[in-house]
Parts: C-alpha cells; sequence; structure tokens
C-alpha cells in the first residue's frame, strides 16, 4: 500500500527538476525560456549544428514584458541549435520561435572531438 505522505514527498523532490527542464548552463550562464539567440551565441557560442523552418502563427508585440496578440498572422523563424558539449556532459538542443528560446531539450552524451 502507497502512503500519500511517501507520494507527496516523491512529487515534490521532481519540482526542481521539473523547473530546470527548459534552461541549460553554458559557463557561469544559466540559458533559459524567454532569452534571447543573440544571448545564446555570446554565451554558448556558435551551436555544433543549425537547422531554419518557419511557422505561421497569430502576429504579437511586446509592451511591458507581456506579448500581446493581434487579429492576423504571420511567418516566424523556428531555429533548432544543437549543442555538443564533449563526452562528459550531455547535449542540448535549443529551439527557438522568434530568436527567442522557446525550450530545451537534453540529449545524449556529447562525441569525442
Amino acid at each position: 500500500m502507497i502512503r500519500p505522505a511517501s507520494v507527496i514527498v516523491g512529487c515534490v523532490a521532481l519540482l526542481p527538476a521539473l523547473a530546470a527542464a527548459d534552461s541549460f548552463r553554458c559557463g557561469s550562464r544559466i540559458i533559459s525560456e524567454g532569452d534571447t539567440i543573440e544571448k545564446v551565441l555570446q554565451h554558448c557560442g556558435e551551436p555544433t549544428q543549425q537547422e531554419r523552418t518557419w511557422m505561421r502563427r497569430q502576429p504579437r508585440f511586446e509592451y511591458a514584458g507581456q506579448e500581446i496578440p493581434f487579429e492576423g498572422t504571420e511567418d516566424v523563424p523556428v531555429d533548432l541549435w544543437t549543442y555538443d558539449f564533449g563526452p562528459n556532459r550531455l547535449m542540448r538542443r535549443v529551439r527557438f520561435i522568434a530568436g527567442k528560446v522557446d525550450s530545451v531539450e537534453t540529449l545524449e552524451h556529447g562525441k569525442s572531438r
């Protein structure tokens, strides 16, 4: 029989991992959701691999830190950058939408250089 207290403790223990799922470290800097493509390039350097596609979405503009949508559609770039930090670290795939980090995916260990 599983005790409710055990389930709660287990769920609370997972929270830090969930919070860090969309971020990673480049040197002493943390890259996370919402960071610009320029910031990632400055702190992490050129990615090992780059891919660009496009998507259509509702236009939006930023005001006081909020994205405000308005009518119509626009094409925006979707960039996938893969960073290989070597065999002792996990690779990261960063997805940018319109020049901002949308998500960070953790991949397998990097390759030897």
